[in-house]
């Protein structure tokens, strides 16, 4: 019998994503709602200051302001960068935002917006940077020592098979096609449990720790299956 050789083990990290925003409340308020979706941020008042970091591709995505962003914004992509750049422009510039682009920003966000409509700029930045590694119907996948066969509704944990309940291998789908986007409770039964069913939003907090149990390496600390704050669940992998 032929033995199937896994993926090594990988360490997931964070996102990190650099905001250049010279007003300090401005800037804290950013900084809550990037570090509410589990973002890893480092925040600074002038773009220059980080340019070196930002050119080397430390971070995995930029949030900059537009009022010193245009020039580090070119030099980024004339040194050959591809770091996702979302731009934060005033209203009524138009000018701005349209120069913004042109010198290769890949989205652009007029001050004021709402926390979620930045979140999901963000989220759509990251997720086409990355490339999507799932499909409505995903056959196989693998994070970190965890290999998923969903045809099979098969789970090894390190080449060792796991004892998973369907609702759970059906969780898990539903996680890994949604890679990187907040789901809230409500929806998870919606979409996992079924409009019929009528379970309370605690029982997603117990399958999801059932989960955590058996595919976190430290399920007190997970790194998969993310808790955001107020609003749900995301699944890095």
């Amino acid at each position: 019998m032929t033995q199937t050789m896994l993926a090594p083990p990988t360490v997931i990290m964070k996102k990190r994503v650099l905001l250049v925003e010279d007003d300090d409340g401005s800037r804290v308020s950013l900084i809550e709602d990037l570090m509410s979706e589990a973002y890893e941020v480092r925040a600074v008042a002038n773009s220059r200051a980080c340019y070196e970091g930002a050119a080397k591709g430390y971070f995995d995505l930029i949030v900059l302001q537009v009022k010193d962003g245009l020039e580090v914004c070119q030099r980024l992509r004339h040194k050959g960068s591809r770091v996702p750049i979302l731009m934060l422009t005033a209203p009524g510039q138009l000018d701005e935002r349209v120069l913004g682009l042109k010198l290769g920003a890949d989205d652009c966000l007029t001050k004021p917006f709402a926390p979620a409509e930045l979140l999901a700029r963000v989220e759509a930045l990251l997720r086409r940077a990355t490339g999507a590694r799932y499909t409505d119907n995903p056959g196989t996948y693998e994070f970190g020592i965890i290999h998923i066969d969903f045809d099979r509704h098969q789970v090894l944990r390190d080449r060792t098979p796991l004892a998973m309940l369907p609702l759970e291998h059906k969780l898990l789908r539903y996680f890994v096609q949604h890679r990187g986007v907040t789901l809230t409770r409500h929806r998870l039964l919606d979409e996992v449990w079924g409009y019929d069913a009528t379970p309370t939003t605690r029982t997603v907090d117990v399958h999801v720790a059932s989960l955590r149990q058996k595919i976190e390496p430290d399920p007190q600390h997970p790194r998969h299956l993310l808790t955001i704050h107020r609003r749900g669940y995301k699944f890095v992998g």
